[in-house]
């Protein structure tokens, strides 16, 4: 109890600190921004080696040499991506439409870390907080505490050495469930970033924060009868294989047209792949998931001769993942499941047509909305498949962990990938920077408004648009505003309030001498000292003493002056009433109005 209530008094502490940090960052430019996340990035490009050497002494998952991969990802590829997004000040500007966007910090980030992926996320979540000018706090899953600890420390040393304040990036080394949920549901938490378990993710969107989670990968990997069977082989067993399959979006299945199977069976043998019996495929279901359906964390990350050690049996040397004949789909059938692990299972089927419903069928049972890999060379299925199957990265003759994360493709680079609303996610995105940022938007007139009375001193007055110096792109004044020449007499641009003068001086000389200034407070910004500044009101006659007088109008539009003529009734009004020019317009030489 006293670890819980320990644990729970440091998650206090560190949000504390970020929402003072929230403040600090709020105020920094997109100069001073990017200086931070540079620094942040260089920093975690010399770690990577020590970082992935920690997290694999630490949590007993994967490679070394493919964790520094992936630390080196996030260090390079993700910070190439995010280092020209612009997340400060004005981000965009349309100038035909005549909007700004302008980007607001979220505020502090709440990020749930993974043991599969430790490092790696780390780097990656601190990276597109900051760049967004938002604090984090990290939440470390238990077996791998040390190793994000460490990843936050480096970072947040080189963030503070490039001016970061104080609490800009904090991580929990008392972990406990209600510290996280602590973290979590705090006043001071902003929005959360969730990658983890099912309920982890539920748990984050039940908080009642807004949450970004991703959903479990349950990757089929389609094989049809047009594909380079050696290069599709050697994609899956790659992206299978790389740290052990400890990536969400790595294959799972190998689903395989009927004409190619024996090919395709030659080949993965000749590459590494190890062909299970169906009692060995049974055995080995047993160890990787438990009745609970669950996949064994003794078990994640491991070899495929440790697998195969643990099921009682062995495999020859040189075999680097364990193929199983896919029995069937549904809990009764644990290698249908995301294993975790260096371990495929296989089904064989007629043509794409029974391929695309094998797949959806895989990723109805554990991976909607996440990944399917596709080798072939026939662009129409590929199209058809990708409209027909609930995924949201559907990767092409490529590894498939690789092109889901943007590795070998262009997708954006993460390491969190959203499955939509069939994974139960808010969005289907590769996760970015702009998914922790609010944008504002100043939005310019660009339709006049008809049938609404509206005050007669907004008409004609509405100022041009002047974009920032430092946009991307210019906005021109809208059309009524701009001056005949378009410039003025000295040739350079006009001010608003020139441009504001002769609009009214326009408007002025049209006017009749009694109705040019209805009041005082809407006479022109620069009259002339020859114009006649009498206010409107004050030419008006005066009100009969005789009797108590109506309540005099605050505001008169068209409408009003036409139901006075057709009722015979005046007008009262005072100096501080106002009265539209459509309004002043009907009235004129009719007496309606009386002042008051």
């Amino acid at each position: 109890m006293d670890r819980d209530l320990e644990s729970i008094q440091q998650v206090r502490r560190l949000l504390e600190s970020a929402a003072s940090a929230a403040k600090v960052l709020a105020t920094f430019s997109q100069q001073q921004t990017d200086a931070i996340v540079a620094a942040m990035a260089r920093a975690a490009e010399r770690s990577a080696e020590p970082l992935a050497r920690l997290a694999v002494e630490e949590t007993t998952y994967g490679v070394v040499a493919d964790k520094v991969k992936k630390n080196l990802f996030g260090a390079r590829d993700v910070y190439d991506a995010i280092k020209p997004l612009k997340t400060a000040g004005i981000i965009r500007e349309d100038a035909e439409n005549g909007i700004v966007e302008i980007a607001a910090p979220a505020g502090v980030v709440a990020a749930i870390i993974p043991c599969t992926n430790p490092t790696s996320t780390a780097i990656f979540k601190a990276l597109i907080a900051l760049k967004g000018r938002n604090p984090i706090v990290m939440s470390p899953h238990p077996s791998a505490v040390k190793c994000i600890a460490e990843s936050c420390r480096v970072m947040d040393e080189a963030a503070r050495q490039a001016g970061a304040p104080e609490g800009s990036i904090g991580c929990l080394t008392l972990v406990t469930s209600q510290a996280t949920e602590e973290l979590m549901r705090h006043p001071k938490t902003a929005i959360i970033l969730a990658t983890g378990g099912a309920s982890l993710v539920r748990a984050a969107y039940s908080s009642g924060k807004p949450a970004l989670g991703v959903g479990p990968g349950n990757v089929p990997a389609y094989i049809h009868s047009s594909a380079n069977v050696a290069k599709a082989v050697a994609d899956i067993l790659f992206g299978k294989c790389f740290d052990n399959g400890t990536i969400c979006s790595s294959e799972q299945h190998m689903v395989v047209d009927q004409a190619i199977v024996d090919q395709v069976r030659a080949e993965t043998e000749r590459q590494g792949g190890f062909f299970l019996t169906p009692e060995q495929g049974r055995a080995v279901a047993r160890v990787l998931i438990l009745p609970n359906s669950r996949v064994n964390p003794k078990m994640v990350g491991q070899s495929a001769e440790v697998i195969a050690r643990a099921a009682g049996f062995s495999i020859p040397s040189g075999k680097r993942a364990l193929i199983a004949p896919l029995e069937g789909i549904g809990r009764e059938y644990p290698l249908s499941a995301e294993k975790l692990s260096p371990v495929l299972s296989l089904r064989a089927v007629t043509d794409w047509r029974e391929g695309l419903a094998v797949c959806r069928e895989l990723l109805e049972f554990g991976g909607m909305g996440h990944t399917v890999a596709l080798h072939l060379q026939d662009d129409e299925v590929a199209r058809t498949m990708a409209l027909e199957l609930p995924a949201f990265r559907l990767v092409v003759n490529t590894p498939a962990p690789h092109g889901s994360i943007g590795y070998s493709t262009k997708l954006f680079p993460s390491m969190s990938l959203g499955c939509g609303t069939p994974g139960g996610n808010i969005t289907s995105d590769n996760l970015s920077p702009f998914h922790l940022i609010n944008t504002k938007r100043l939005a310019w007139e660009r339709r006049s408004i008809t049938g609404i009375n509206r005050p007669a001193a907004v008409v004609g007055r509405a100022l041009p648009f002047a974009p920032s110096t430092q946009a991307t792109a210019s906005f021109s004044p809208p059309a009524e505003a701009v001056l005949p020449s378009g410039k003025t007499q000295g040739g350079a641009e006009p001010s608003q309030e020139q441009i504001a003068q002769v609009v009214e001086r326009f408007l002025s000389a049209r006017r009749t001498p009694a109705s040019t200034h209805y009041s005082a407070s809407c006479s022109a910004p620069g009259a002339s000292a020859g114009e006649d500044s009498t206010p409107f009101a004050a030419k008006l006659p005066p009100a009969e003493s005789s009797g108590p007088s109506p309540r005099p109008m605050d505001f008169v539009c068209e409408e009003d002056v036409r139901r006075a003529l057709q009722q015979g009734q005046k007008i009262h009004i005072t100096s501080r009433t106002i009265v539209t020019p459509a309004a002043r317009d009907l009235a004129e030489g009719r007496e309606v109005f009386v002042f008051a």
